[in-house]
Parts: structure tokens; sequence; C-alpha cells
């Protein structure tokens, strides 16, 4: 079953894609939540008349995104938190202490376009993260987990 993407679906696709997907999961999961509707032939001829009056709009939001990740080289980001013996944190940092640590140095993005590598974080040290600005930008971001004095 071919589907247009009305939103990005995690692990599916981005907007506008044309993706094709088991009939059951399109017409009982996709479409009755409004991520999809039928690829026709004419709904891709519309797709491809908005996609054609977009590409400049989009050039332009990729630009915009390139110079945010752009902010990333010269930030360097220390996350404090309380740890206990063997450097083993009270609680853990996730992508959403991140992102606040983010927007304090002026790098605006939403958590869910945040990944940290293994999830949530349970010990002190250095990791890596990867910041989604738009769909052909993504950087790749480390920082570091330091314990409060």
């Amino acid at each position: 079953m071919e589907l247009i993407l009305k939103q990005d679906v995690e692990n599916l696709g981005f907007k506008d894609d044309v993706v094709t997907v088991k009939n059951g999961y399109g017409r009982n999961y996709l479409i009755p939540q409004g991520y999809a509707h039928l690829a026709t032939p004419s709904a891709k001829k519309m797709l491809e008349e908005t996609l054609k009056q977009r590409a400049y709009k989009e050039q332009k939001n990729i630009d915009e995104a390139k110079k945010q990740a752009k902010k990333l080289s010269d930030i360097d980001i220390k996350i404090s938190a309380k740890a206990g013996a063997g450097d083993k944190l009270f609680g853990s940092i996730t992508n959403a202490d991140l992102t606040d640590a983010l927007a304090k140095e002026g790098v605006e993005i939403e958590k869910k376009f945040v990944t940290v590598a293994g999830g949530n974080i349970k010990r002190l040290g250095q990791y890596e993260a990867s910041l989604r600005f738009h769909r052909e930008v993504v950087e790749s971001f480390s920082f570091e987990v330091v314990s409060e004095a």
C-alpha cells in the first residue's frame, strides 16, 4: 500500500514522503491516526506541485539549520548532576536536560530531535548526542556530565 505521509513518522519517513507499507499498518494505524493518506495518482500530482513550490523555502530552512548547527562547534556543554560513589548519578540525564543546557547557550532545538547515544545517562563522563535541526542537517555533539561540588 502506497501512502503519502502528512507528518514525520518515527522509523518510517518524513512529511510528504511517499512510502510503501503493509496494508494493515496503513489501514489500521497510519490513516485513522491522520499520519498519512492514500497515494492516488491525483494525490501524487498535487504532491509534486507542492514540492516544487516549497523547494525555495526549503533551501532557506536548510541554511538556517546549518547556521544553528555551526553554533555547536563553539559550545562546550557541561551538565552538572549529583553523583554518588563510583561516579553513579542520583537520577539520570535525558535529552530534555541536554535541550535545556543548549537553550542556555543560545541553540534552540526541540527535545524530540535530540538523541543521546545509549538513552538515559546514569554515570559521569563524556557522551555523544545527535541533534537533528532539519531532515538533511544532523549534527553530532559531545558533552560532559560532571559532579556537583
